[in-house]
């Protein structure tokens, strides 16, 4: 992977897809992510306040 080119997020999909120079492309479920990091409070927490302080990020 090179350089990105695009990031965005699909909201009918509900995945985050990034594209790069190389002509690679990385599609990420958001739903599977958070099933395997929301699993205690301190997670959730931590995945609650990225979406309400830092959506982007």
């Amino acid at each position: 992977m090179n350089k990105l080119l695009s990031c965005r997020y699909n909201m009918d999909t509900n995945r985050v897809e990034a594209r790069f120079t190389d002509g690679s492309a990385v599609a990420i479920e958001c739903i599977a992510v958070e099933d395997e990091y929301g699993n205690s409070p301190a997670q959730r927490a931590e995945l609650d306040w990225l979406l309400y302080n830092k959506p982007l990020e």
